[in-house]
């Protein structure tokens, strides 16, 4: 078998982030975190780093604002993945600058891990976020720096336990508030495991390279509609269903404070504009994670919601 590769994730210790170093070192990648501070004060962070090192992860010092300390750290390592948070996305130019100089990395995979940023319609303030991948995206394309980006779709950690409803702590069990008809589709998968597997499996994979892996797993794809018949099948109740027509999705977008409007205006794109499913998967851009390793047992969001019943 081919040595695995090494890899290094920027942002490990982000709620994204800690399931990707995870999958590596549980896949058997020698793994890598570039974190600030190796012995953090804050005691959450300390206890996530705890855990990186039990699992065999290498904690490697270094800062998106030190150019020095990440080509370091990248020189230690065959992979890169960035995590860092929607709004440090343009700060992936440094990591890119970074790999550029040391230039011995053979793929790097930029925090994506939601739409497909070149296919979505967006209204602002998400329009901008998606700009800024796709930005990236443009600049590895020019510097020729091999890459996956992986568009993992709707995370079931953040919409099944509530059905999407803002500010519940629990799926509804009266009345249910949908966004546009309900009828178009979205992908919805489990972050923890699933997500993490796909994301490790592809950075070795030359079916990958330079292609968008997109995680549409045959059975997570509902429309808001099935996912909450299916949610009434569960209790045995119905809910009184509320649609808000686009138009006044948009008037709460334009009225919502941060970050409310822009989970708002994610959410328009996902639910309204179907941005998930509304295209084809074509070979000359993506492929599709369940069809490439179909040995991956990926939570169904059947499992997931049957939980909160």
């Amino acid at each position: 078998m081919a040595e695995k590769s090494k890899i290094l994730i920027i942002g490990g210790t982000g709620y994204i982030g800690q399931f990707i170093v995870r999958a590596s070192a549980e896949a058997g990648n020698p793994t890598f975190a570039l974190v600030r501070d190796t012995a953090p004060t804050d005691p959450q962070k300390a206890k996530i780093l705890d855990s990186f090192e039990n699992a065999g992860v290498t904690l490697l010092k270094g800062d998106l604002n030190n150019h020095e300390s990440l080509v370091e750290a990248i020189k230690q390592v065959d992979v890169v993945i960035s995590t860092v948070g929607t709004m440090q996305e343009l700060e992936q130019l440094k990591i890119i600058a970074a790999i550029k100089e040391a230039g011995n990395v053979k793929r790097f995979l930029p925090s994506e891990f939601g739409n497909d940023a070149d296919r979505a319609h967006a209204v602002e303030p998400a329009n901008s976020i998606f700009a800024a991948k796709a930005q990236i995206r443009r600049t590895l394309e020019t510097e020729g720096i091999p890459f996956t980006a992986v568009s993992s779709n709707l995370f079931a950690g953040y919409f099944i336990p509530t059905l999407g409803q803002p500010g519940a702590s629990a799926p509804p069990r009266d009345k249910v508030v949908i966004l546009g008809d309900g009828k178009l589709k979205v992908t919805i998968n489990y972050l923890k495991e699933d997500i993490g597997a796909y994301t490790i499996k592809a950075v070795d994979d030359p079916r990958t390279l330079n292609k968008i892996l997109y995680v549409r797993t045959p059975a997570n794809i509902y429309s808001f509609n099935e996912i909450v018949s299916l949610w009434e099948t569960k209790i045995g109740k119905k809910l009184e269903r509320i649609y808000v027509p686009e138009e006044q999705v948009l008037k709460n977008i334009e009225e919502s404070p941060i970050p409310l409007n822009v989970i708002l205006s994610i959410s328009h794109s996902v639910y309204v504009k179907g941005d998930q499913t509304n295209f084809e998967i074509e070979p000359s851009f993506g492929v599709e994670a369940s069809q490439l390793y179909p040995d991956v047992k990926y939570t169904t969001v059947d499992e997931y919601l049957s939980q909160f019943v």
